[in-house]
């Protein structure tokens, strides 16, 4: 039995069906993301969008949508379904009765006698999408015709009617190809039933709209171009299956491909096997260089904080591959020397790079060999942050990092309305200054143990830490208030209830007070932990923004004023373990049980970026998130752990 299903009274609902999604991605970087419904409300839905190298490696959404039709005793039943305004046309979604997440995304149609199902699949290793068509019940033969969109965009942008755009084709085995642009690559269409016949009836369909692109305020209208329809006799208990995809492929294999994509899809009994299948979606194989898809669909890969943040969670806790751990690493350094020794906006991001390599050890990795293949780059790191190197960032005569770019928002709290920052936070801020002590100290103690004997990076750091130490309790704890600033500036101490202390008493080394702990952790509990996440604001801030909603402006607004993050739950929980043991496992399985119970939403089987900070907390953002997915894969390990102590 699927681990994921819906009923027909949920699926013929559009206010509740056009809320939940599909999505699929392999590791060529392509993807397949739509509504259960198959009906597209994002700009980035779409059955088959690619990356293209010769694009600057961003992706591209070649088929937008098929539409279905049966034609049953000379009657013809349109199973598609599309927005034009706010009228939806076919509205194929009255005969949807059941939609099954696992092994892969399946929808059956009930249209009278007929039993008709449409399963999806992504090749794993190439740039192609596989539906298969079966007609698991009929009186008789039915015949399906099946009409492609085609866009050729960028994810992020519209197409429209154009004179430039090639409509014609090229016949090829049991299909027909397109290129409607140049240097874009070739979409080959194709079907494993040798009788098909393909009718070519060239039109625009125009002022297609996307319901969640209006609903934000974005633009929301396209043209999509339909080239001509395919049309088969399918038996009872009949299948075929279809194939898009940039590279030519034998019709008469599409049958065994499927199969064969589907035998190595992993089974889905409960949640972790969804998380691990998760963190398996996020990592990419691109050209031979894995990376982190930091978020599906329109997020990007390779990103730098987003990879040093999740790569323990998803490489270690999800793949269980201490391997993939290192290739990423490796394949994440050296595309990114600029940001990690130059310049970058996210001061805190390089810095994380001390914490990776401690959940590495953690994980059991020998520190000397660690040390001896990363050492390099950690002290490189820590150097790149001395006076005179990077513009953004640097260190004051009294140990700490000031950060600040007159109107840049320089750490991961960096939404921006009408070109200015929301959260600046420039100055000294609470969370780059805790990984830069535990950067230090980390260098310091490997290099000690397994660096050159008088190394003159030991002796030039190690007096260091203390100094930083002090100044950091000087300069962020207050004592009246009883937890840390967020961050401090020119006129002073900033005490707005945000969770980047959180990271203060999480790192390695932390440089706060031990005694201090649950004075912070006390804090945090009353004022920002949910139920889907930590608060990224207090809710008594005036500048509080509990629901993530409205126009781009009200929700830059609410994005770190008060959305809660899943992934800080990695910090809070497991700091909450340090200092309750035990005693806190109920809180914290209680803690993910929400995001269980929100695998029906959003992201169908995925797990959001980000949720409202006021109940119910509805899930937004990215819908397939790898910081969320890794942290939550982290703390179920940190309960499991905890468990076996009790």
């Amino acid at each position: 039995m699927a681990f994921l299903k819906f009923n027909k009274n949920e699926l013929v609902n559009l206010a509740y069906s056009l809320k939940r999604e599909i999505i699929c991605a392999n590791k060529t970087g392509a993807y397949c993301n739509t509504s259960i419904v198959t009906c597209n409300t994002r700009r980035y839905h779409g059955l088959l969008a690619v990356t293209l190298d010769r694009f600057g490696g961003d992706r591209f959404l070649l088929l937008s949508a098929l539409d279905e039709s049966l034609i049953v005793n000379g009657k013809q039943f349109n199973l598609g379904i599309h927005c034009y305004g706010d009228i939806y046309e076919p509205r194929g979604h009255k005969y949807v009765v059941d939609f099954s997440e696992d092994p892969e995304p399946s929808i059956t149609y009930q249209v009278g006698e007929v039993t008709f199902r449409k399963s999806i699949i992504l090749s794993l290793d190439k740039d192609q999408v596989l539906v298969k068509y079966e007609l698991l019940k009929a009186p008789g033969k039915v015949t399906l015709l099946v009409k492609p969109f085609l866009a050729f965009r960028n994810i992020h942008e519209l197409t429209h009617q154009n004179e430039e755009a090639n409509t014609s084709y090229f016949e090829v085995p049991g299909g027909v190809s397109f290129r409607m642009y140049a240097n874009y690559p070739d979409l080959f269409l194709q079907l494993s039933d040798s009788k098909a016949e393909w009718k070519h009836m060239p039109c625009w369909n125009n002022n297609i709209t996307y319901s969640d692109e209006f609903r934000r305020g974005y633009a929301c209208q396209e043209d999509l171009f339909t080239p001509g329809i395919f049309s088969m006799k399918l038996a009872p208990g009949g299948s075929v299956v279809f194939s898009g995809s940039t590279v030519e492929v034998a019709p008469s294999a599409l049958k065994r491909s499927y199969a064969s994509c589907q035998s190595k899809l992993k089974e889905v009994t409960g949640y972790r096997d969804q998380l691990e299948c998760c963190a398996d979606s996020l990592v990419t194989r691109h050209n031979g260089v894995e990376m982190i898809n930091a978020g599906l669909s329109w997020m990007y890969t390779g990103l730098l904080r987003e990879t040093l943040q999740a790569l323990p969670g998803l490489a270690l806790h999800g793949l269980h591959s201490p391997s993939h751990f290192e290739e990423i690493l490796d394949n994440l350094i050296a595309e990114e020397q600029e940001r990690l020794l130059v310049r970058t906006t996210q001061v805190e991001a390089p810095l994380y790079m001390a914490s990776a390599l401690q959940a590495y050890i953690d994980y059991g990795a020998d520190p000397a060999k660690v040390w001896k293949k990363y050492g390099t780059i950690v002290r490189a790191v820590i150097d790149s942050y001395l006076p005179g190197r990077r513009k953004e960032v640097a260190m004051h005569t009294n140990g700490l990092l000031w950060a600040e770019v007159d109107g840049v928002a320089l750490t991961w709290m960096n939404a921006y309305i009408g070109g200015r920052a929301v959260t600046e936070r420039a100055g000294y801020q609470v969370e780059t200054n805790a990984f830069w002590y535990n950067s230090i100290c980390f260098a310091v103690e490997m290099e000690e143990k397994y660096g050159p004997r008088n190394s003159a990076f030991a002796k030039q750091w190690a007096p260091l830490r203390e100094q930083v130490r002090r100044s950091f309790m000087e300069t962020f704890w207050d004592e009246e208030k009883g937890y840390l600033a967020d961050y401090v500036d020119g006129f002073g101490r900033n005490m707005d209830v945000r969770p980047n202390q959180l990271y203060a008493v999480w790192v390695k080394n932390s440089p706060v007070d031990e005694e201090l702990v649950p004075y912070i952790l006390r804090v945090v509990d009353n004022e920002l932990v949910t139920s889907r996440g930590i608060r990224t604001l207090s809710p008594r801030d005036p500048k509080y923004k509990g629901v993530y909603e409205g126009s781009q402006t009200e929700r830059d607004l609410a994005y770190h004023q008060g959305c809660t993050r899943t992934f800080l739950l990695e910090q809070y929980v497991d700091v909450s373990f340090r200092v309750k043991g035990p005693s806190f496992v109920k809180k914290a399985e209680w803690l993910v049980e929400g995001f269980w119970a929100d695998l029906s939403k959003h992201g169908v089987g995925a797990f959001s970026e980000l949720y409202d900070g006021d109940p119910p907390h509805e899930p937004h953002g990215a819908i397939s998130s790898a910081l969320s997915t890794a942290a939550l894969l982290t703390v179920d390990d940190m309960i499991a752990k905890q468990k076996e102590v009790k």
